[in-house]
Protein backbone atom coordinates (compact mmCIF):
# COMPACT_ATOMS: atom_id res chain seq x y z
CA UNK A 1 0.00 0.00 0.00
CA UNK A 2 2.98 2.56 0.93
CA UNK A 3 4.30 1.40 -1.85
CA UNK A 4 0.98 2.71 -4.43
CA UNK A 5 0.65 5.68 -2.78
CA UNK A 6 4.35 7.10 -2.48
CA UNK A 7 4.62 6.07 -6.57
CA UNK A 8 1.54 7.39 -7.57
CA UNK A 9 1.97 10.70 -5.55
CA UNK A 10 5.27 11.26 -7.42
CA UNK A 11 4.13 10.61 -10.48
CA UNK A 12 0.94 13.51 -9.93
CA UNK A 13 3.71 15.46 -9.29
CA UNK A 14 5.70 15.37 -12.22
CA UNK A 15 8.21 13.00 -11.27
CA UNK A 16 8.37 10.20 -13.95
CA UNK A 17 11.41 11.04 -15.52
CA UNK A 18 13.76 10.63 -12.09
CA UNK A 19 11.38 7.45 -10.97
CA UNK A 20 12.35 5.94 -14.41
CA UNK A 21 15.93 6.79 -13.87
CA UNK A 22 16.15 5.19 -10.42
CA UNK A 23 15.26 2.07 -12.64
CA UNK A 24 14.89 -0.95 -10.19
CA UNK A 25 15.92 0.75 -6.78
CA UNK A 26 11.69 2.34 -7.49
CA UNK A 27 10.41 -0.92 -8.96
CA UNK A 28 8.46 -2.71 -5.78
CA UNK A 29 9.46 -5.96 -7.75
CA UNK A 30 12.62 -5.82 -8.33
CA UNK A 31 14.02 -7.49 -5.23
CA UNK A 32 17.32 -10.36 -6.74
CA UNK A 33 18.18 -13.55 -4.87
CA UNK A 34 20.76 -13.43 -2.35
CA UNK A 35 19.75 -10.34 -0.27
CA UNK A 36 22.65 -10.45 2.69
CA UNK A 37 25.55 -7.55 1.98
CA UNK A 38 28.78 -8.06 2.12
CA UNK A 39 30.01 -6.22 5.36
CA UNK A 40 32.12 -3.10 4.67
CA UNK A 41 31.80 0.10 4.00
CA UNK A 42 29.01 1.83 1.19
CA UNK A 43 27.87 5.02 -0.18
CA UNK A 44 24.10 5.72 0.59
CA UNK A 45 21.16 8.08 -0.27
CA UNK A 46 17.67 8.53 0.96
CA UNK A 47 14.93 9.05 -1.75
CA UNK A 48 11.74 10.04 -0.41
CA UNK A 49 8.19 9.30 -1.50
CA UNK A 50 4.45 11.04 -0.97
CA UNK A 51 4.18 12.88 1.50
CA UNK A 52 2.50 12.19 4.82
CA UNK A 53 -0.17 15.10 4.86
CA UNK A 54 -0.36 15.84 0.93
CA UNK A 55 1.09 18.94 0.96
CA UNK A 56 4.47 18.09 1.43
CA UNK A 57 7.26 17.37 -1.90
CA UNK A 58 6.55 13.86 -3.37
CA UNK A 59 9.81 13.34 -4.15
CA UNK A 60 12.97 13.94 -2.73
CA UNK A 61 16.42 12.75 -3.91
CA UNK A 62 19.27 13.50 -1.31
CA UNK A 63 22.58 13.05 -2.17
CA UNK A 64 24.84 10.46 -0.95
CA UNK A 65 26.34 9.88 2.08
CA UNK A 66 28.29 7.16 4.20
CA UNK A 67 26.94 3.37 5.34
CA UNK A 68 28.13 0.64 6.83
CA UNK A 69 27.45 -3.23 7.08
CA UNK A 70 29.27 -4.99 10.15
CA UNK A 71 28.72 -8.58 10.84
CA UNK A 72 29.87 -8.99 14.37
CA UNK A 73 31.72 -11.62 16.24
CA UNK A 74 28.03 -13.17 17.56
CA UNK A 75 26.65 -13.41 13.96
CA UNK A 76 24.83 -10.31 13.29
CA UNK A 77 24.19 -8.13 10.68
CA UNK A 78 24.47 -4.68 11.26
CA UNK A 79 23.06 -1.74 9.20
CA UNK A 80 24.53 2.22 9.77
CA UNK A 81 24.04 4.72 8.36
CA UNK A 82 27.36 6.98 9.74
CA UNK A 83 27.07 10.42 8.19
CA UNK A 84 23.70 12.64 7.29
CA UNK A 85 20.56 14.48 9.31
CA UNK A 86 18.69 11.46 9.68
CA UNK A 87 20.89 7.88 9.93
CA UNK A 88 19.28 5.16 10.43
CA UNK A 89 20.88 1.88 12.60
CA UNK A 90 19.60 -1.61 12.71
CA UNK A 91 19.74 -5.28 12.45
CA UNK A 92 19.21 -7.30 9.46
CA UNK A 93 17.10 -10.71 9.94
CA UNK A 94 17.13 -13.34 7.41
CA UNK A 95 13.23 -13.28 6.09
CA UNK A 96 12.98 -15.03 2.53
CA UNK A 97 15.49 -16.12 -0.39
CA UNK A 98 15.04 -11.98 -1.41
CA UNK A 99 14.56 -9.92 1.24
CA UNK A 100 15.96 -9.46 4.49
CA UNK A 101 13.81 -7.43 7.90
CA UNK A 102 15.75 -4.91 9.10
CA UNK A 103 14.73 -3.17 12.93
CA UNK A 104 15.94 0.06 13.78
CA UNK A 105 16.12 3.06 14.40
CA UNK A 106 16.91 6.81 13.44
CA UNK A 107 18.61 9.63 14.98
CA UNK A 108 18.22 13.03 13.75
CA UNK A 109 20.63 15.65 13.82
CA UNK A 110 24.59 16.27 13.81
CA UNK A 111 24.60 15.79 17.39
CA UNK A 112 23.00 13.14 18.65
CA UNK A 113 24.51 9.76 18.75
CA UNK A 114 23.26 5.81 17.74
CA UNK A 115 20.07 5.61 17.92
CA UNK A 116 18.31 2.28 19.25
CA UNK A 117 15.24 0.19 18.40
CA UNK A 118 13.11 -0.30 21.22
CA UNK A 119 14.16 2.85 23.03
CA UNK A 120 11.96 5.71 21.54
CA UNK A 121 8.47 4.43 19.46
CA UNK A 122 8.80 7.70 17.67
CA UNK A 123 12.21 7.01 16.34
CA UNK A 124 11.67 2.90 15.61
CA UNK A 125 11.68 1.89 11.72
CA UNK A 126 10.52 -1.59 10.25
CA UNK A 127 11.53 -2.18 6.91
CA UNK A 128 12.60 -4.65 4.11
CA UNK A 129 16.37 -4.94 2.69
CA UNK A 130 16.71 -6.19 -0.78
CA UNK A 131 19.44 -6.70 -3.37
CA UNK A 132 18.11 -4.72 -6.71
CA UNK A 133 21.21 -5.09 -8.64
CA UNK A 134 25.26 -5.88 -8.68
CA UNK A 135 26.75 -4.47 -5.34
CA UNK A 136 23.18 -2.42 -5.32
CA UNK A 137 20.52 -3.05 -2.01
CA UNK A 138 18.05 -0.79 -0.91
CA UNK A 139 16.24 -0.62 2.21
CA UNK A 140 12.41 0.42 2.51
CA UNK A 141 10.77 1.73 4.90
CA UNK A 142 6.80 1.99 4.81
CA UNK A 143 5.19 4.81 6.74
CA UNK A 144 8.03 6.53 8.16
CA UNK A 145 7.81 8.42 11.30
CA UNK A 146 8.41 11.91 9.14
CA UNK A 147 7.96 13.47 6.33
CA UNK A 148 7.11 11.07 3.27
CA UNK A 149 4.80 7.78 2.54
CA UNK A 150 8.08 5.53 1.60
CA UNK A 151 11.40 6.06 2.12
CA UNK A 152 14.55 3.79 0.51
CA UNK A 153 17.70 4.26 1.69
CA UNK A 154 20.08 3.09 -1.55
CA UNK A 155 23.42 1.44 -1.02
CA UNK A 156 26.36 0.67 -3.38
CA UNK A 157 29.84 -0.60 -2.85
Amino acid sequence: EAWDAALSEARRGGHGRELRALGPLVDPRAALARPQPTPGAYRCRTIKLGSQDGRGLPYVAYGWFRCRVELTPGGDLILEKTTGSQRQSGNLYPDAPRRQVFLGAVAWGDREGRATYRRDPQRDQAGVFERVGANRYRLVLPWPQQESKLDILELRR
